[in-house]
């Protein structure tokens, strides 16, 4: 570990895996991956991840950059739900709800590392009962191992009494490299999700599983981000682009392909894997200004995007998706796989 800046509440310090051609360097500060460096189709590695070039930048206005969103990932609509009969008022940050648990979340806490060896780091958290609202002391860990093909991530958590729990990785991928200047516009994306969740104007879901056809939604067929971005559609209209959560096909619980990003300039191609329901697309509409980025470089919107494997936002609220509900006695289990390859254009990085 290295020391690399004092904040108020800690020191950030940080941890280097590498493997191969394969770098990564974790923030303890929100257990964040901050630099991923992959090669491209030449071998040359670059950075995908964006995030602060000084680190101690984490500790000012969130952006999530690469940290673990937590205890709820995503949004819950008024900032408050009912488990057991019992209301809960959660931190307002979003407006009139709460997004990714409010404005002293899992990213704006120092983990502490458990372990640590040649590939991999573990970092664990303890979150008392009643931090920013929720019920129950939550003991959460997140376990990083830096693979042949690409970085794994193990998200676990108990708890002493009912609560809601759904963490994620909030990474901002750039596969043409952080430094380059290109947006994710021209990036191909595809997602195997016949529907979407829809949303209100402050960005909750309205409870409807809505069909993908003929909607610029429909990923399950490989196409540039750019392609329908700037199309007339109320939904997009609302997000300022995507910001939505789309509905896995196939089960959840088990470890499976849920995305493939594919950047044509560089040949760089991102398989997303993950356990959950859902994943949460969002292109960066909001990412201009703020402090630089790590190659110095203040981001534009659309410099990044998050793929956000999940359960559904307001899950707590909405007894017709997937429950984020966690009792004593059992662990919360999130796997996300980060698999990189190369290709020479579209046909191969999408063949299945």
């Amino acid at each position: 570990m290295s020391a690399v800046g004092h904040v108020a509440g800690g020191v950030i310090e940080t941890v280097t895996l590498v493997r191969g051609s394969l770098r990564a360097q974790l923030v303890n500060l929100g257990a964040a991956l901050r630099i991923l460096e992959v090669p491209d189709r030449d071998g040359t590695p670059a950075n995908v991840m964006l995030g602060f070039q000084d680190p101690e930048a984490y500790r000012g206005p969130p952006r999530f950059y690469g940290a673990v969103a937590g205890r709820y990932a995503n949004r819950i609509g008024g900032a408050r739900f009912t488990l057991d009969g019992t209301e809960y008022r959660l931190a307002q940050n979003d407006g009139p709800n709460s997004l990714h648990s409010g404005p002293e979340g899992f990213d704006q806490q120092f983990w502490r590392v458990e372990a640590q060896d040649a590939h991999s780091v573990t970092y664990s958290l303890e979150s008392p009962d009643g931090s920013n609202g929720f019920p129950g002391t939550l003991r959460a860990q997140v376990r990083y191992t830096l693979e042949a093909d690409g970085l794994s991530i193990l998200l676990s958590a108990t708890t002493d009494a009912p609560t809601v729990v759904n963490l994620t990785s909030h990474g901002y991928f750039n596969l043409a490299g952080e430094a380059s200047g290109a947006t994710i516009l021209d990036h191909l994306l595809q997602i195997p999700a016949g529907r979407f969740t829809p949303v209100d104007e402050t960005q909750i879901p309205t409870g409807t599983l809505q069909p993908v056809d003929g909607t610029p939604f429909d990923f399950r067929v490989a196409h540039a981000l750019g392609r329908d971005i700037a199309v007339e559609d109320e939904q997009l209209r609302i997000g300022a682009g995507y910001d939505h959560n789309f509905v896995l096909d196939g089960e959840s619980g088990s470890l499976r392909r849920i995305a493939t990003l594919f950047d044509p300039g560089s040949g760089r191609v991102m398989d997303v894997h993950s356990t959950e329901p859902g994943v949460q697309l969002y292109t960066g509409n909001f990412l201009a200004g703020g402090a630089p980025g790590t190659s110095g470089r203040v981001y534009a919107a659309h410099d990044g995007l998050c793929l956000e494997p999940q359960r559904f936002p307001d899950s707590p609220n909405q007894p017709g998706f997937p429950s984020s509900r966690l009792d004593p006695g059992d662990t919360y289990r999130h796997e996300i796989a980060l698999r990189f390859r190369v290709a020479d254009g579209a046909e191969d990085a999408f063949r299945r």
